[in-house]
């Protein structure tokens, strides 16, 4: 407890120094625009950092703003970089903070961990491949790969998994994510990781459901893509991913390379946990490069989002043709978004991801008509993401995208019996315990894995929150008792069975 209010301090006075000064180096510095339009472009910047915005609100009731600052320090965040896309190019690109509490200001160029982001980097990487006919998305994958092979089963035995099932998550294999290692900790080899061998930390990659029959989101996939194109190419990932995507679309300041160089290390943001305790021995090393591996800026993200925006339209000189850049964005066993998550409208549509590594929580949106945002934070967790989502929700409202707006909800008056009947334990499938309290006129939840929520009404069972994306409604029996709950976090439900 001392040492988290010590971090409460100290980051504090590292915030409001630094925003007291004025922000990083915006992008792009040199740029030969009047004066009138640099007077805008800082005028944007100011409203964004000002606008920021919950997840929902009440109906009627005015929309707080609240500053970048206060967030920050909130979630215990020292470090934002943040790129806005505005037709199709980069219309800014900033840091904001310090790379730690006490440490350098954040800049442009600022290096952060983009975790699963990764993913679609390295699916650009594979398509490539089988735009020059060196891959085929249809093909049995052990027909590529040599050093390793996809064991066979019951399950590859009624069909033969492909590459175009790895990178849209229907290959049945295993491994959701990885945790990565500590500075110090033995690296596994590739052929570790998929076999699940010590020094490895995640058990063997294997499939367990039938390929092509099933969406479940698998990093394990994604290892399986990393030593496929190794394979193919014959270099080492970090190369080949300079060579396909990073360099092609401008990525100056990212790579694949892991542990990170020590001449990029000294630029890059050190991350927190969500406690306010920073990750005492660093960035961890994520040998799963394909699905977690890249270390890169908002600014060379948004070039990447740009790069998909362009081949989505056909554009000449895109990375992809038009077709295979469809197929990043195609339904895939009826849901739509597979190697991106999609949203928007079918007139408007948008592709996402979010990445998040041990002290690192990033958001990537674009949409396809050319506007976008990059957000990076060296905030873990929850936390970190709902900081991201929040900036979003500014970047929305300041440049008029349809989407990303705060919830609106009808504020309810649940009887004081019915919230007393609510109170309890309850047990979701991951196993973390939902503990319901009330005070007053609405209710609290707490999460054993550490998210917490104060809960308000919208309906007799139906209860949000303010802050955070996140809903709760109630499974009442037909004696009206209360037997669980469905938590709604992001848009994805999960069940929870009452204990007590």
């Amino acid at each position: 407890m001392f040492l988290r209010f010590f971090h409460h301090v100290r980051l504090t006075a590292a915030v409001v120094l630094w925003f007291s000064c004025g922000v990083g180096n915006a992008w792009p510095p040199s740029d030969p625009r009047s004066s009138g339009d640099e007077a805008q472009l800082k005028e944007e910047i100011e409203r964004v950092q000002k606008g920021l915005l919950p997840a929902a609100v009440v109906k009627g009731s005015p929309i707080r703003n609240m500053t970048l600052a206060d967030r920050m320090f909130a979630y215990h965040v020292t470090a934002v970089s943040i790129a806005v896309i505005h037709n199709n190019a980069i219309r800014w690109s900033q840091g904001f903070g310090t790379l730690k509490v006490g440490g350098a200001p954040v800049t442009a160029d600022t290096l952060f961990q983009a975790a699963s982001i990764s993913k679609p980097v390295t699916a650009v990487a594979a398509l490539r491949l089988v735009q020059s006919g060196k891959l085929n998305l249809d093909e049995d994958v052990n027909h590529y790969l040599k050093s390793w092979k996809v064991p066979t089963n019951g399950f590859t035995e009624q069909r033969r998994v492909t590459l175009r099932e790895l990178l849209t998550h229907t290959a049945g294999t295993t491994v959701r994510g990885f945790p990565g290692y500590a500075a110090g900790e033995a690296i596994p080899t590739l052929p570790q990781i998929l076999d699940g061998v010590p020094p490895a930390n995640t058990p063997p990659i294997r499939v367990d459901i039938v390929p092509g029959t099933r969406f479940r989101y698998s990093g394990g996939g994604y290892v399986i893509v990393q030593q496929l194109l190794m394979n193919v190419t014959g270099e080492t990932f970090p190369q080949l991913m300079q060579q396909s995507v990073l360099g092609p679309l401008g990525m100056t300041h990212s790579t694949f390379e892991q542990p990170i160089p020590m001449e990029r290390k000294v630029n890059a943001a050190i991350p927190y946990r969500a406690t306010g305790e920073v990750v005492e021995e660093g960035a961890h090393v994520y040998p799963e490069m394909a699905p977690a591996g890249l270390w890169t800026t908002a600014g060379d993200l948004a070039r990447f989002a740009i790069g998909v925006q362009n081949a989505l339209a056909g554009r000449t000189g895109a990375i992809l043709s038009r077709e295979l850049a469809a197929q990043m964005v195609a339904p895939q066993l009826g849901k739509r978004g597979v190697m991106f998550a999609v949203g928007g409208s079918l007139t408007n549509p948008y592709f996402a991801h979010s990445g998040g590594n041990e002290g690192f929580e990033s958001y990537l949106v674009a949409y396809e008509s050319g506007n976008g945002a990059v957000v990076m934070t060296n905030g873990d967790g929850d936390s970190g993401f709902d900081l991201t989502l929040e900036i979003v929700r500014s970047i929305a409202q300041e440049y008029g995208w349809p989407d990303f707006h705060p919830a609106e909800h009808t504020l309810s008056t649940v009887q004081l019996n019915r919230l007393e009947e609510y109170v309890g334990c309850y047990k979701i499938s991951s196993g973390a315990l939902v503990t319901v309290t009330h005070k007053g006129d609405h209710l609290f939840a707490q999460v054993s894995d550490g998210d917490s929520w104060e809960m308000f009404p919208d309906s007799e069972t139906q209860f949000f929150s303010k802050i955070a994306d996140a809903q709760i409604t109630f499974k009442l029996d037909d004696r009206s008792r209360t037997i669980g709950m469905v938590l709604r976090k992001y848009g994805e439900d999960t069940e929870a069975k009452r204990l007590f």
